[in-house]
């Protein structure tokens, strides 16, 4: 069956000498993965076409069940250029890439996370803010993976009432009465519940501008990647790499 759709290439493997599988997440069927012939000869028209971030146009042979699909024809619709020419951007929209293809399953239409995936990389690409826009796409991810931590009242009580620490173990926020249970959670200072929450609910493309200081980017970073590690089935490579790089540029 033909298929005509537009997606985000996630995913490339090369197959054979002059063949890649490519995973694209996609309007239609989600993510999905599909044989691109050809593509690594150095005239072929899909080339370009069949990288990791390029949103594009494909026309594409699906079959039924889990067999791979075809590529026939694609096109470029955004390239993300700027992703591919700056390290960091590259980095971060690699995380976003890759926790994708770990939290979705195949052949499964996610039109929200779709259009949020479209706009983080635009965003990411476009902008010089890029720690932010993971944050909040990955939030919205821990929802279709399962594990979405309560960020808008009491895990454990219910109450509405700050301040709120944030609980790993207990998978969410927890009120001042409430807050004896774990011992290891820490206090979300001034209005950074909400901030954690709105990163959660709001899309990006809702959002004119993204500011954060940077202790608060560094505290909210730090409390994601141990809430994915405690909840997460897989580990994600691309986060060692960001700790790397972060180390070397003075981030963290």
């Amino acid at each position: 069956m033909l298929e005509k759709l537009q997606g985000v290439v996630i995913k490339t493997q090369d197959y054979k000498e002059t063949h890649k599988i490519i995973t694209i997440f996609s309007d239609k069927l989600g993510k999905f993965t599909a044989l691109a012939r050809g593509v690594k000869k150095p005239k072929s028209r899909m080339a370009a076409t069949t990288q990791p971030f390029v949103y594009g146009e494909f026309l594409v042979y699906v079959s039924k069940g889990k067999g791979l699909g075809t590529i026939q024809q694609a096109s470029i619709v955004h390239s993300m250029r700027q992703i591919r020419e700056d390290i960091e951007k590259n980095a971060y929209a690699s995380y976003v890439l890759e926790l994708t293809d770990t939290l979705t399953e195949n052949k499964q239409p996610l039109p929200d996370i779709y259009n949020e995936l479209f706009h983080t990389l635009q965003w990411i690409a476009e902008r010089d803010e890029y720690v932010i826009p993971a944050m909040m796409y990955e939030l919205k991810l821990y929802e279709v993976g399962g594990f979405s931590p309560v960020l808008n009242r009491c895990v454990r009580c219910g109450s509405t009432q700050l301040p709120f620490s944030f609980s790993i173990r207990e998978g969410g926020v927890l009120c001042n009465t409430c807050s004896h249970v774990d011992e290891q959670s820490i206090m979300l200072q001034g209005k950074l519940a909400h901030i954690l929450h709105a990163f959660q609910q709001v899309s990006i493309e809702q959002i004119g501008n993204i500011s954060l200081k940077q202790k608060n980017k560094e505290l909210l970073r730090m409390l994601l990647d141990h809430y994915y590690d405690s909840y997460g089935s897989y580990p994600i490579k691309t986060k060692r790499f960001i700790k790397q790089l972060d180390a070397l540029t003075g981030e963290n």
